[in-house]
């Protein structure tokens, strides 16, 4: 099987042709939330339905696991100290692990209301946390507790964690899910899964301007999956999208279109850059986690700068 597709000529120059997909780990139920940690030469992933989070080791391979109970963690990202950020649906709460191991609260309400099931998150320069807080851990007893919303909508928060003050950002996707900002912040892009609950709806990743003042703008459709679910993403230095969708990886050229494909072979749910050189593309897929080298190399982000 070839798992690198060219469909872009542009894409050659991202990928390396004698590179080969390796399968890292195998035996979870839903993996998600990669969060790559330079000083350590470590990964921490999300085993959402098995309530753990795991670690897999550069130096040697050896996969452990990181915490357990996890709160059924979801998404993970590394805030400008190199802390980890998770959002976890269990607690419906956003938190970050301080450097002696414990865990701080950060939010887990809006306007006096409970957030549904916080999904994935990303941290800007400027340390303020975004994330997003579709349903999908309260929808049923899976991946978290089944309750109804208090909120009754799902939207993207930005969160100033030194405050605590906290603004509801995107208010127009019906699941909105994966998030990445733009190499240079100038743009954020959010995916919606809305077709989990509204059959037919398209499933999208939309891009949305950011202003001088931190706001938002009017949002572009940057692209529609053509199979399956755009779910989490992130953006290389040059700003291609790299994006699950569906059974496989989708890379798409910052002016929308898709350039190139990594075939997976089951359902991917998310994905980041890591590796001494930020040129290893780390997948979570539905049971395994994967890595492919590329010639790309991931947008530095505030942890690794």
């Amino acid at each position: 099987m070839n798992e690198v597709i060219i469909h872009d000529e542009r894409f050659q120059a991202l990928v390396i042709g004698h590179a080969r997909l390796e399968r890292l780990w195998t035996g979870g139920r839903w993996m998600e939330g990669p969060a790559y940690f330079p000083a350590g030469r470590y990964l921490v992933w999300s085993d959402i339905p098995n309530n753990r989070m795991m670690r897999f080791d550069e130096t040697d391979g050896s996969v452990s696991v990181f915490r357990e109970p996890a709160q059924n963690s979801n998404g993970n990202t590394t805030d400008r100290q190199g802390r980890l950020v998770t959002c976890e649906h269990l607690t419906r709460r956003v938190t970050r692990t301080e450097f002696d191991g414990s865990v701080r609260v950060l939010t887990d309400r809006f306007e006096g209301k409970r957030f549904n099931s916080p999904n994935d998150v990303v941290v800007a320069a400027d340390g303020t946390i975004w994330f997003s807080d579709p349903t999908y851990g309260i929808d049923s007893d899976y991946e978290g507790i089944a309750a109804e919303s208090e909120i009754g909508a799902s939207q993207v928060y930005r969160l100033d964690p030194v405050s605590g003050h906290i603004e509801a950002m995107v208010h127009d996707r019906v699941k909105p899910n994966g998030l990445a900002f733009s190499p240079d912040e100038r743009l954020l892009y959010v995916a919606d899964t809305g077709a989990s609950h509204q059959p037919g709806l398209p499933a999208t990743i939309h891009a949305y301007p950011v202003t001088p003042s931190g706001q938002l703008g009017a949002p572009r459709l940057f692209a529609t999956c053509p199979g399956g679910f755009f779910d989490g993403f992130r953006c290389d230095a040059a700003g291609h999208v790299w994006t699950s969708a569906g059974t496989s990886v989708l890379c798409y050229h910052p002016d929308g279109t898709m350039i190139g494909e990594i075939r997976i072979g089951e359902i991917v749910a998310n994905l980041c850059f890591g590796g001494p050189r930020f040129n290893r593309l780390y997948i979570c897929a539905q049971t395994s986690l994967y890595s492919l080298f590329v010639k790309a190399r991931g947008a530095v982000t505030p942890a690794a700068g």
